[in-house]
């Protein structure tokens, strides 16, 4: 138990936002104190749910700097929209460099920018505060991929040796909403929305257990993608229709595949290098049905 507990603040108040907020309940010391969100019936729609969670005294703020400023805030939950990182980020920063807001950490949802421009400002601005950062990651906490993990160490690797490979894949059927589809606002498709996931999991399945994640270092990368489904003239319609004329995939598709490759240095290995392949397709399901994901370790 700790001493005090944790005041967190979130920008955004959308999907990803209540995701987080329907997991709190199981979060120790940490309470939900605030939300800014662009959109104030969404901000107020976020307060009312924490409130029913009984996950913290929520209140909407009318900016982020006003929220940061809350002595009792002492972290930031990022999850609004990638074209708006950069932004909320230097509001933030900008707070705390005033004397008025005292933060511990912020938590960033994925992905941390649209480009490496972006995420080298973002981290440059966190640098500059001296701010502890943390990636919210949740699927290399899955049971499934936890369970997994457990049974190639523990048995297949006392048997045979260390695994040298990992194969792992997620496909879904796409985003939720309109901006998410359009690779000027997202940042691209789905590279950058459902890679993190899969190049993670491979590396934390490929790291024995008790070691540090540093001990597999990644040396190379290639990858490839594609846009196989969405861009074909029977699916660009259905996205006209479910998603609204501004997601034109015909004129400006984002990519629906995506295949990585990625080689490890490690030192438990004589030749050092190990090996992991990712695949994240957006083919599965059609928009308007229900949603589903499958995971695949292999």
């Amino acid at each position: 138990m700790t001493d005090k507990r944790l005041g967190v603040g979130f920008v955004g108040s959308g999907f990803n936002a209540k995701f987080h907020l329907q997991s709190w309940p199981g979060v120790r010391d940490a309470d939900v104190l605030g939300v800014w969100s662009p959109n104030p019936a969404h901000g107020d729609e976020f307060v009312s749910l924490a409130r029913s969670l009984d996950v913290g005294e929520a209140k909407r703020y009318g900016s982020i700097g006003e929220m940061v400023a809350v002595p009792k805030i002492d972290a930031i939950w990022l999850t609004g929209p990638n074209q708006a990182r950069v932004e909320n980020v230097e509001e933030i920063v900008a707070t705390v460099k005033s004397g008025k807001g005292k933060l511990k950490g912020i938590a960033c949802e994925k992905p941390l920018a649209r480009n490496v421009a972006e995420a080298e400002k973002i981290i440059e601005l966190v640098k500059s505060v001296g701010l502890a950062t943390g990636y919210l990651e949740n699927q290399v906490f899955a049971p499934q991929v936890e369970r997994g993990r457990d049974l190639i160490w523990n048995r297949g690797a006392a048997a045979t040796g260390r695994p040298y490979l990992a194969r792992v894949a997620e496909e879904h059927s796409g985003p939720h909403m309109p901006w998410f589809w359009r690779g000027d606002l997202q940042g691209g498709g789905v590279l950058n929305d459902m890679m993190c996931h899969s190049a993670l999991v491979a590396r934390h399945l490929l790291t024995k257990p008790g070691a540090p994640l540093s001990t597999v270092k990644p040396v190379r990368v290639t990858g490839h993608i594609a846009s196989l489904k969405w861009s074909q003239p029977e699916y660009v319609e259905k996205l006209r229709k479910s998603m609204g004329k501004q997601v034109d995939y015909s004129r400006a598709p984002s990519e629906d595949f995506a295949r990585l490759t990625i080689e490890f240095e490690t030192a438990d290995v004589i030749n050092g290098l190990l090996a992991a392949t990712a695949t994240t397709p957006r083919q599965y399901l059609d928009p308007g049905q229900k949603l589903g994901k499958r995971i695949r370790l292999g």
